[in-house]
């Protein structure tokens, strides 16, 4: 099964996307045991991390803003941060299904990470 999420974002973030990738497990049919979740986009990542505190998210931005400085990239968009962030972070994660719950753990959260918004960004969710 496939379905795709369209997510508006901020200027840059992370978002947790958990609870619609669960909504749209919860809606297949049959035994699955993978769930892969993708983003089609150069700008914008997909990762899996702490969901119970939200300092994380925020520490996650301000160490990839350190490890990808402002430098005189040639780049014509002006976008270069967001596409070497984007790198370093993934574009997919995948995670194991037991039931039609997710095999996440106790403070895991599947985020997407904007790097170059707001924008409109779509989410391949494939459930295998």
């Amino acid at each position: 099964m496939q379905k795709e999420l369209t997510i508006n974002t901020p200027h840059e973030g992370f978002i947790n996307i958990t609870g619609h990738v669960s909504e749209i497990l919860g809606q297949s049919q049959g035994n699955h045991s993978l769930c892969h979740v993708f983003i089609p986009h150069t700008t914008a990542g997909i990762t899996i991390n702490e969901n119970a505190d939200p300092d994380v998210v925020e520490d996650m931005l301000i160490a990839l803003d350190h490890m990808v400085p402002e430098l005189a990239y040639k780049h014509a968009e002006g976008n270069s941060r967001a596409h070497v962030k984007t790198s370093m972070v993934g574009s997919s994660v995948s995670v194991p299904i037991s039931g039609k719950s997710l095999c996440l753990g106790t403070w895991q959260g599947i985020y997407l990470c904007e790097f170059d918004g707001p924008r409109r960004r779509r989410v391949i969710i494939n459930i295998i």
